[in-house]
């Protein structure tokens, strides 16, 4: 994959961007190549380094962080977090959510099962296809969402679906339901994260 990774001097770090597509091997492929230019970047400062885009696994950030620190001495930063799974939640959203009263659900729902609930919802798993998960206000899934999501059940637009990555075919938050086609799911670019904008449109990040 060409151009998987992409470096930028901002004001006080530089950033090392990697496609959310790229596969391990070429992301270190890639970085080994731009070490020289890396080098030039720190001739005279110790400006951080940040990684951002693509969720990383912790074996990944290893790799990447033992790559960079073979030639360089200097502070790295990755936003991918720690925890799998996590980095839905993690990442800014574009409003303050609300805090509500919240249930946490163990385990992945498969196919036929189903969960309501008046306040927010918390999957610690996946929501398989075929599964269902309905909260008045917000839905955050630790897994993969696969199966129906509907958050802001009883009318709240500044509800959130969240997820380490959402595949279903329909989201719904409060009245506004979107659909996408399974092509438009498999060649888009990982999302996390949907929400009702300030024109009442659902917008996938």
């Amino acid at each position: 994959m060409k151009n998987c990774v992409s470096i930028n001097l901002k004001k006080d770090n530089i950033v090392i961007k990697i496609a959310d597509s790229a596969e391990q091997e070429e992301i270190l492929y890639a970085l080994r190549k731009k070490i020289p230019d890396l080098k030039k970047l720190y001739k005279d400062e110790t400006t951080p380094i940040v990684i951002t885009g693509k969720v990383l696994k912790n074996r990944e950030i290893d790799e990447i962080q033992d790559l960079i620190k073979r030639y360089l001495d200097v502070e790295i930063k990755f936003d991918s977090p720690r925890s799998l799974g996590l980095h839905g939640i993690v990442k800014s959203y574009s409003k303050e959510i609300a805090t509500s009263e919240t249930k946490f659900h163990k385990g992945s729902l498969r196919s036929g099962q189903k969960i309501e609930f008046e306040g927010s919802l918390v999957v610690l798993g996946d929501v398989n296809d075929g599964a269902e998960v309905i909260a008045g206000e917000n839905i955050v899934i630790l897994g993969i969402l696969r199966g129906l999501a509907h958050a802001g059940a009883k009318g709240n637009r500044d509800a959130i679906i969240a997820a380490s990555s959402i595949e279903a075919p329909q989201l719904r938050i409060s009245n506004i339901v979107k659909e996408r086609e399974k092509e438009e799911i498999m060649e888009e670019t990982r999302k996390t994260y949907a929400y009702i904008n300030e024109k009442g449109k659902m917008i996938l990040e």
